[in-house]
């Protein structure tokens, strides 16, 4: 699987390294432009996001409204749906937990920290969705959390190692990946996301492992506090990711073509791709909560549910105090809404009632949600409309 990284004397690596600098001043601008009551907000509503895109490309269609009911235990009653709400539930909770620092250090590209991913992820699955059946003979197998496969697999017209070289080339990955410098893990997170898949290491879950090691990584590397998805950039633009992480299979062409087994130019070509879906994501969130606009849908929507009877008077004023503060103490909501401490209640309880408010504890301070539910009013484009 040489090269596992782009060569420092490669002739594509000016290019990609302008795009690493223009990628880390764009997260970092656009993560410091957010109030962190409501980069917190929107961290929670990206999570929804990833996994629905993540889920998506492998065919699982489970819509982000459908995901936020079952965190809240409401479940479809049909089996199927159900099960692929729960699948998101798993997915949801694992990414939770890297948000949270469980794979801080570097640990996204280890091989304990990638079995420990797909170990999160599996154990949370219905049975159902743990086993995977030979497209040639129809037998079943049963995927292990957390374990190497032990069988060989054939993934299109790639055949991964054999299950016995599989620690050996866990290893190489780990050493070629791990203890990189800031810039060299960011350049080098695309050839770690197709190297991994090359090895294909488990026998199902591969795909959303390495979707889950490139968040990580990104995360760490870029601190982007999460505020922004690969998979949604992955997703949109599917047919590009496929046919790239395909010819990242292919042999060196000829003595232009790296040092290595596999093609230099597939790797560097899908590299400048990951980076540039990357800033692509970030300027698409930077231009959707840009303040003024954020602002105007929000209190656009409160207008209307105020008219509707569907919220108090004033519901709209401490949705604006919030988005300019980032929280707010409950203490200030009766000077807000300038009506006495019995409305102020009734108001945040509204707002509490339709989720987009929350609040540690009924004394700790009010902080803005992004509901899935009303993505579509005020986060137009980030995910299609249920239907």
């Amino acid at each position: 699987m040489m090269p596992m990284r782009i060569a420092e004397a490669s002739r594509h690596r000016p290019a990609l390294t302008d795009l690493v600098v223009d990628l880390t001043a764009k997260s970092s601008g656009f993560r410091r432009s957010l109030p962190p009551g409501v980069l917190a907000a929107l961290a929670d509503l990206v999570r929804a996001m990833n996994c629905y895109y993540s889920n998506l490309i492998e065919g699982h269609d489970t819509h982000p409204v459908d995901i936020e009911r079952a965190l809240k235990n409401d479940y479809s009653e049909n089996a199927e749906k159900r099960n692929l709400q729960l699948e998101a539930q798993a997915h949801i909770a694992v990414q939770q937990w890297i948000d949270a620092g469980g794979l801080r250090g570097g640990r996204a590209v280890t091989v304990q920290g990638v079995r420990e991913i797909h170990q999160h992820f599996s154990a949370l699955l219905p049975d159902e969705l743990l086993w995977v059946a030979d497209p040639d003979t129809g037998e079943r197998f049963r995927v292990e959390p957390g374990c190497l496969r032990a069988r060989d697999v054939t993934v299109g017209s790639h055949a991964p190692i054999s299950p016995g070289a599989l620690p050996r080339f866990m290893a190489y990955f780990e050493q070629a990946f791990s203890g990189l410098g800031r810039a060299e893990t960011i350049i080098s997170a695309a050839a770690a996301h197709h190297r991994f898949l090359w090895i294909h290491p488990f026998l199902d879950g591969n795909g959303r492992v390495a979707r889950l090691m490139s968040h990580a990584t990104l995360l760490e590397a870029l601190d982007t506090g999460g505020v922004w998805s690969i998979a949604r950039g992955l997703a949109r633009n599917v047919a590009a990711y496929k046919d790239h992480l395909s010819k990242c299979d292919l042999t060196r062409r000829n003595d232009l073509d790296g040092r290595g087994n596999l093609s230099e130019e597939s790797l560097a070509a899908f590299t400048q791709f990951f980076l540039e879906t990357c800033l692509d994501q970030v300027l698409f969130m930077e231009d959707l909560v840009q303040p003024d606009r954020l602002r105007a849908r929000v209190l656009l929507w409160a207008e209307e549910e105020t008219r509707l009877g569907a919220l108090p008077a004033k519901a709209g004023a401490i949705l604006e105090a919030i988005l300019y503060r980032g929280e707010l103490p409950r203490g200030d909501v009766a000077g807000i809404v300038g009506t006495g401490e019995r409305h102020a209640r009734r108001v945040v309880a509204a707002l509490v009632d339709r989720n987009v408010l929350v609040s540690a504890s009924s004394r700790a301070p009010l902080r803005l949600a992004f509901p899935a539910v009303l993505a579509s009013r005020w986060m137009p484009g980030l995910f299609p409309e249920q239907r």
